[in-house]
């Protein structure tokens, strides 16, 4: 009987030690430095357990009924895939309350630190992409498009801030957002994601998400990581459609399409999303120039690379550059992917597997990619503080919050005509409201809000303003009609002739990805037959653009007093849009992309001189005000300089009108002389202002010739020559040389 008490204290003994030295292993010590603590984890990991960290499942694989919409965790499910197969990621779902989401992840995150070997942390990615999307109660911003627009970098920060303020307690580490690609083709479905078609605009608006997302210190213990997509030229494909091939030159690349990526990477972004389609004939996930020659030693990212939706399996049966997944795994591994959404099988982790045992991919490369993950891991915390917290909800969609979402929808709202001066409209006995848009909650959102695709009308907030509403409460003295059917019966006919005022909201209801995929730009036939009618009246008639993209509507353009565009303005959009009509608000943005004119043709604004011009209908920069700003003494310290100097232009902006607004002041150059052809215009610089009636302000502009007029070859390098040079800013232009 000693014997086996002595047996079973030094059974007990050797667990308790064992215990002991597994809470002293260095990679749980979180002082030590982290390369430490990731190279310690490393040298503990087997094969399998690299291989589970590289992967990344859909919510449906551990949910009880596979539906994104189901958030009963499944535990048996969830501790197979995390015991068994060391999966290190998870994402997606829809929008539900803060409660369910703390549930879900919590014990999402207790199984994968308390029952996983090492004990490493689950991290989960969501598509936030304008606020906390798919979050009930959450705070949902303007679309990019619209953020563009605002011409303000401080709303681009604000959503980045509110977005990690109000989604990172819940355990949402890892947002997949901004998106920094160009909005260059009107085609693409996608567009209302970009920032719009300069890469300037982009670049500085993209830093701007990045740094209010990363650096928002109030979400503390969390930290978050933000994801730069689609690493790169994923947003002109030639036939406009989603994921169909980019053919386009390294220079142009590198000009016009790397800029934005390249000031996220110089912000500090955590991960990059690639481009799921292929440029010149290579799909961008199985490219090693792009992946690891480009975006990794050229620019410098050090962050973790990560595949969209199942676009491993594509490069079988899509792209067709792989025989079978096993090589498609291949070639994107060897390219230098760090993770693959894969997102709804462990094909990925069976091939991967099989590639190593083969000695075809070696261990080195998988610790590549784990030692950057790990690094991410540790980066944000995780290891400290895995679980979701619940005691902070109350943070969600605050007032504060909303008042921030707001201005950005108020600022984003572009008035593009305002013949005979329309709007505002101050004091009208009658207003008739009609359209698609009219009365949806839905169309001013978009896809990305609540679901991928955008939610259904029932599942917006109660509180949420459309349009109408929103009129409805701006203006309480006077009778606003919704007409939702039949417009052109003659009760109708009669409301338009009596109306003070007619506002048609058209549009496009929601879409996302390739389901927006279109064959014509223009506008709907019934809406631009509803316009023509409505313009027969004496009544004044606003059209309101609630889109995602610039739809044409030439042939309808001059029959309405006043347009708006007001793209995709979020939950606050109703609102935002009834406070420009009525006047409480001046309208201040002004167009991020070129609208076309033509659906056969379309250029941005920054085309070669060798393109036409005049294919915009309303040209990039395009916005009108209820007030005049007006330029003045435009002038220059210098009328040359070289390579390494400097120069600074001054010009004075006055608001020679009777009301506050505000003024996107944006400065361009025009390279006279280029060995690879200049555009003809280049923002280079912008800022916003605020200026009272008869107010003035003088702002200032340095030019460095090598940060603002050279320009990249086909490899990187950066040219630069004798030249003249046009800078022109409001309706003033002065010129200067460029000297050798």
């Amino acid at each position: 009987m000693k014997n086996v008490l002595i047996y079973c204290f030094a059974i007990a003994f050797l667990f308790i030690a064992t215990d002991l030295h597994a809470q002293s292993h260095l990679y749980q010590d979180p002082d030590a430095p982290i390369d430490e603590r990731v190279e310690d984890l490393l040298d503990r990991m087997t094969v399998y357990e690299k291989i589970g960290q590289m992967t990344q499942l859909n919510i449906s694989m551990i949910n009880t009924t596979g539906a994104a919409s189901d958030f009963t965790l499944d535990e048996e499910k969830t501790r197979y895939l995390i015991k068994n197969h060391h999966i290190g990621s998870f994402i997606n779902g829809d929008a539900v309350a803060p409660e369910t989401w703390f549930t879900f992840i919590d014990g999402l995150s207790r199984v994968g630190m308390e029952e996983s070997r090492l004990g490493i942390p689950v991290i989960y990615g969501i598509d936030h992409m304008h606020g906390a999307s798919y979050l009930a109660e959450s705070t949902i911003f303007p679309h990019n498009i619209n953020l563009g627009a605002t011409f303000n970098p401080v709303h681009a920060y604000q959503t980045g801030w509110v977005t990690a303020y109000e989604s990172a307690d819940i355990g949402h580490r890892w947002g997949f957002a901004p998106t920094i690609d160009l909005g260059v083709n009107p085609l693409w479905a996608r567009i209302w994601e970009t920032y719009g078609e300069d890469p300037h605009l982009a670049s500085v608006m993209g830093r701007n998400f990045v740094e209010g997302y990363q650096g928002n210190e109030e979400i503390a213990p969390f930290r978050v990581a933000a994801t730069g997509k689609h690493f790169v030229a994923y947003s002109d494909p030639r036939t406009g459609w989603d994921r169909t091939p980019v053919q386009l030159s390294m220079q142009a690349i590198r000009e016009f399409h790397l800029p934005p990526f390249q000031a996220a990477i110089d912000a500090g972004i955590k991960t990059m999303m690639l481009n799921s389609g292929e440029v010149n004939g290579i799909p961008v996930h199985a490219s090693y120039e792009f992946i690891t020659e480009l975006l990794r030693d050229e620019m410098g990212f050090e962050g973790v690379v990560l595949t969209d939706w199942a676009d491993i399996e594509k490069l079988v049966d899509l792209h067709r550059t792989a025989k079978n997944y096993k090589e498609a795994v291949y070639q994107a591994v060897t390219a230098g992917i760090d993770v693959s959404m894969t997102p709804l099988n462990l094909d990925f982790n069976h091939a991967l597997k099989e590639l190593v045992d083969e000695g075809r991919i070696p261990e080195e490369r998988l610790d590549e990619s784990v030692r950057r993950i790990l690094r991410l891991k540790f980066e944000l915390g995780l290891f400290e503080h895995p679980f979701p917290r619940n005691d902070r909800l109350y943070r969600i969609g605050t007032e504060e919050n909303r008042l921030k979402a707001l201005a950005a929808a108020r600022e984003s709202i572009v008035l593009l005509r305002n013949e005979n001066d329309v709007l505002p409209a101050r004091d009208p006995g009658l207003i008739v409201v009609a359209g698609m848009s009219a009365n949806s909650k839905r169309n001013l959102n978009g896809g990305w809000t609540l679901t991928w695709a955008g939610g259904t009308e029932e599942q917006y907030p109660d509180d949420m303003h459309t349009i109408y509403t929103a009129l409805k409460n701006e203006y309480p003295d006077a009778e606003v009609r919704l007409i939702e059917a039949e417009l052109r019966s003659n009760a109708n006919r009669e409301l338009f002739n009596s109306a003070d005022l007619i506002i048609y909201a058209g549009g496009e209801e929601p879409y996302a990805e390739f389901t927006g995929n279109v064959t014509d730009l223009t506008m709907p036939q019934e809406q631009l037959s509803d316009v023509e009618f409505l313009s027969e009246f004496d009544t004044p008639l606003a059209l309101v653009l609630v889109q995602g993209r610039p739809r044409i509507f030439t042939s309808v353009s001059e029959k309405a007093d006043a347009i708006l565009f007001a793209g995709l303005p979020g939950f606050e959009g109703g609102e935002a849009i009834a406070n420009i009509i009525s006047g409480r608000v001046n309208p201040s943005g002004r167009l991020p992309i070129s609208y076309p004119m033509y659906t056969g043709h379309f250029s941005t604004y920054n085309h070669k001189p060798s393109g036409v011009s005049s294919s915009a209908i309303y040209p990039f920069g395009h916005g009108l005000s209820y007030t005049e700003f007006v330029y003045s003494d435009l002038q220059l310290n210098s009328e040359s300089m070289d390579k390494d100097g400097s120069l600074t232009a001054s010009v004075t902006i006055s608001n020679s009108g009777d009301v506050s607004g505000m003024e996107s002041v944006l400065w361009y150059i025009t390279n006279h002389v280029g060995r690879i052809s200049r555009p003809v215009l280049e923002l280079k610089h912008f800022e916003k202002i605020e200026l009272e009636p008869g107010e003035s302000t003088r702002l200032e502009f340095e030019i460095m010739p090598m940060k603002h007029i050279s320009y990249p070859d086909r490899y990187g390098n950066r040219l630069l020559e004798a030249s003249r040079i046009t800078l022109s800013v409001g309706d003033l232009s002065q010129e200067f040389n460029i000297v050798d």
